[in-house]
């Protein structure tokens, strides 16, 4: 656990607007948990919360804060007074690739609903939207598939800079979260 906790990474989160489906939530905790992500942040107006299975997610849920916010402008607001920047996914002719973003800072990624995708509101408030190049005939990926190329994408690029080398929270914080998770 100790081991794991070093290599938290709290300057790299995930946020999951309405994603409906919960085989793909837990597919991205499991996913977030594998890049050192520490928190995952839930923002569902009009959708509930889907149930998480334990079994599906590998028990990602145990491991992955979870941080419900009611609106994407309160969302977004908490991450930008942490200095986070805020990229959602997009379609668009004026989203930057994936592979043009710099991934070493305080980043956020947007995942929308498995049917709507990012909202507008989600989209025109994010620092930039960004594309996973694609070339084939359909121009989208599953959501849980999605996030997985872009996480770790952060973590090649992060990995690559030297910041799963040293801790990035406080031994303090590391001391709390790590007698918090022997708890579960």
């Amino acid at each position: 656990m100790l081991a794991v906790l070093r290599h938290r990474q709290p300057g790299l989160s995930v946020i999951l607007e309405g994603i409906h489906d919960p085989h793909n939530v837990s597919a991205i905790l499991r996913t977030a948990d594998a890049a050192g992500v520490l928190e995952v942040q839930l923002i569902y107006e009009n959708e509930l919360f889907p149930r998480l299975g334990k079994k599906s997610s590998a028990s990602a849920v145990k491991w992955i804060k979870r941080r419900p916010f009611a609106s994407i402008r309160e969302c977004y607001e908490s991450l930008h007074r942490q200095g986070f920047l805020i990229y959602a996914t997009r379609l668009d002719a004026s989203s930057k690739s994936l592979y043009d973003l710099d991934l070493t800072g305080k980043i956020a990624f947007v995942f929308g609903n498995e049917h709507r995708g990012v909202s507008g509101k989600a989209a025109e408030l994010a620092d930039g939207n960004f594309q996973i190049p694609m070339l084939g005939m359909i121009q989208s990926l599953n959501v849980s598939v999605a996030c997985a190329v872009a996480l770790f994408e952060a973590f090649r690029q992060r990995q690559i800079a030297g910041l799963y080398r040293k801790p990035a929270m406080s031994a303090e914080a590391m001391q709390l979260l790590y007698e918090a998770w022997t708890k579960r």
